[in-house]
């Protein structure tokens, strides 16, 4: 087995649609609910039940993937991602457009947990939370363009436009895999998908505490972002009054300090290991949680006084998120594919909770945004300084 030929421009492919169907959607929130008369909770519905199908759809193409391999799945995962989002196009209703998500969470379940297998495929633990770390400032850069891309599509040609872009990308990710990728499982395994198994696969990797610590900080770390996502769009630019381009832009700046934060992990896994660069990233995410409940108390709301404690956030973020997704596939080098999907279910169910409980709160401002960013930062922050910490020589 061998590393293919671009291994990066792979894996950002892979990992990088998702940030390509939810963040590009973001601008076309406000317009969507506009134009199909769905109301507020159909339109986080749109975003969670999308995330709802993305994870549980990855406890089916985890063993599929030890089964039959990483290559067939990553290619139907293209196709299907691309054929929803026209789907997405052709939808008249909020309850279509929910159906359509849903299948393209689903498609993209695929794509997404056998980019995680195969960075496991490819490397040791160390490794691979380097190899994840650059493949992650691949995906912030996908996302920085998601926004301005997204706002001057809305802009110009309506909210529908940003479902051909999932379209596009789908068929170019599709022939990049097609053409650039080999298989990267040494050894495909038979009998992966039989029940018994796959129980038995199961329980090794529940009962494992490197899977519960890594898997609760990219659970955590994950929590905030897709409450900022699921309401930042109402926030911004209804409640503080922002143009769609202005929005998108904010958004861009997001994904800079995105990516900047994915340079520095890289630095900092090279001179302090796993557990130590966590435990740095947890400053951040604690330093986030304390500044946003403090401006929330004694600052009037604007875009600075929500969006810099935010930045704080996506700074441990762009730490936790390659080091949590590396780190709870690292046990298993021969289970790689299960241990991702249930990573990769459980982060989607809590965000689906998340989504289900924010919206009996969200009322348009960005009380609730920067108060459900502030827990998930300081819970992201104990996970970092405790089950992250006590974790043996061997994970870090």
């Amino acid at each position: 087995m061998s590393v293919s030929r671009w291994p990066v421009l792979l894996l950002t492919a892979m990992i990088g649609i998702q940030p390509l169907a939810t963040d590009l959607y973001l601008p076309a929130l406000p317009g969507m609910r506009e134009d199909l008369g769905a109301t507020l909770a159909q339109a986080h519905l749109t975003l969670s039940a999308m995330l709802l199908g993305f994870g549980l759809s990855q406890l089916v193409w985890g063993p599929m993937a030890d089964r039959f391999g990483r290559r067939p799945l990553l290619l139907m995962g293209c196709a299907g991602f691309a054929l929803a989002g026209l789907g997405n196009m052709l939808s008249e209703s909020p309850e279509m457009l929910v159906i359509s998500r849903t299948l393209q969470g689903i498609a993209m379940g695929a794509v997404v947990m056998c980019g995680r297998a195969v960075v496991r495929d490819w490397y040791d633990p160390q490794g691979a939370a380097r190899m994840m770390a650059k493949a992650m400032t691949g995906l912030g850069v996908i996302a920085m363009l998601c926004g301005p891309i997204g706002a001057w599509t809305v802009s110009v040609w309506g909210w529908r436009s940003t479902m051909s872009v999932h379209v596009i990308f789908g068929l170019l990710a599709w022939a990049l895999i097609y053409w650039g990728f080999d298989e990267s499982i040494r050894r495909r395994k038979p009998y992966a998908m039989r029940p018994r198994v796959l129980v038995g696969t199961w329980q090794r990797i529940l009962a494992h505490r490197a899977f519960w610590a890594y898997g609760l900080l990219s659970i955590c770390t994950y929590g905030g972002v897709f409450i900022f996502l699921s309401n930042s769009s109402f926030v911004f630019m209804r409640w503080l009054g922002l143009s769609a381009p202005a929005y998108g832009a904010l958004i861009f700046s997001m994904s800079l300090t995105y990516i900047t934060s994915t340079l520095l992990c890289r630095r900092l896994l090279l001179r302090f290991g796993v557990k130590r660069t966590v435990a740095i990233g947890g400053m951040l995410s604690m330093a986030s949680a304390l500044s946003l409940v403090l401006s929330w108390l004694f600052v009037p709301a604007s875009v600075f006084s929500v969006m810099a404690p935010v930045y704080f956030y996506v700074l441990g973020h762009g730490i936790h998120q390659p080091c949590g997704q590396s780190g709870l596939v690292a046990p298993f080098p021969n289970a790689a594919g299960a241990a991702s999907s249930l990573g990769g279910f459980w982060m989607m169910v809590v965000a689906f909770a998340i989504g289900l409980v924010i919206g009996h709160f969200e009322d348009g401002s960005p009380t609730p945004m920067m108060l459900g960013v502030a827990l998930w930062a300081a819970l992201t922050a104990v996970v970092a300084w405790t089950l992250v910490q006590r974790l043996g020589p061997d994970h870090g």
